[in-house]
């Protein structure tokens, strides 16, 4: 048996192995590790935003609205659209939804985690369905209203009855499609977490 004098360095160590020539170092792969997983949450959250604006307007906004008279129920929705198109932050979060939710169904399915990635692009189209809505109804019903001016100069307020029958209509299809890719891009998140445990 030998003796191994104290200081030597052990025959048997193993040597530290170093990273080879390109190898990503532990924090930059961490760090795109995170970019999945922020990305999943970033559009949860900004669906779950659209989701509850639309209730909002469906639950609140305008059945209060319908007990008001037309003048008040035009200068009303002006003001409301006022602020809403005026809004950078309204802007971003309504169109990043189906920015993030699309890069996140690219981004899983590149990984290798198909089941996660077919809820998040369900509920991709379920959202751009929302958008299609959005600017095919909604959007030219809203800026019909704006060209109709001042509602104390109004005489005709056709445009109300449309806001109550077809807005309304529209915007409760949105909210629905919005709970609908909700629910999907809640359900890629449980995938994702058991997937990455």
């Amino acid at each position: 048996m030998t003796h191994n004098p104290a200081g030597s360095p052990n025959q048997y160590q193993q040597p530290q192995q170093q990273p080879y020539a390109g190898q990503p170092a532990p924090v930059a792969a961490a760090e795109r590790g995170k970019f999945p997983t922020v990305l999943l949450l970033v559009s949860t959250v900004l669906v779950g935003l659209m989701a509850g604006l639309f209730f909002a307007f469906d639950v609140s906004v305008m059945p209060g609205l319908a007990k008001a008279d037309d003048r008040t129920y035009v200068t009303a929705m002006q003001n409301f659209n006022s602020v809403i198109d005026g809004s950078p932050v309204f802007g971003m979060a309504f169109m990043l939804a189906l920015v993030a939710a699309v890069v996140s169904a690219i981004v899983e399915f590149r990984k290798g985690r198909r089941n996660v990635a077919i809820w998040v692009a369900a509920a991709a189209v379920a959202y751009f369905v929302v958008l299609l809505i959005t600017f095919s109804v909604n959007i030219p019903l809203n800026n019909e209203l704006a060209d109709a001016g001042d509602a104390l100069k109004m005489t005709d307020f056709s445009i109300v009855e449309k806001f109550k029958t077809t807005w309304v209509s529209t915007n409760i299809v949105r909210t629905l499609l919005c709970t609908v890719a909700l629910t999907a891009l809640s359900r890629a998140l449980l995938l994702y977490g058991r997937a990455t445990r």
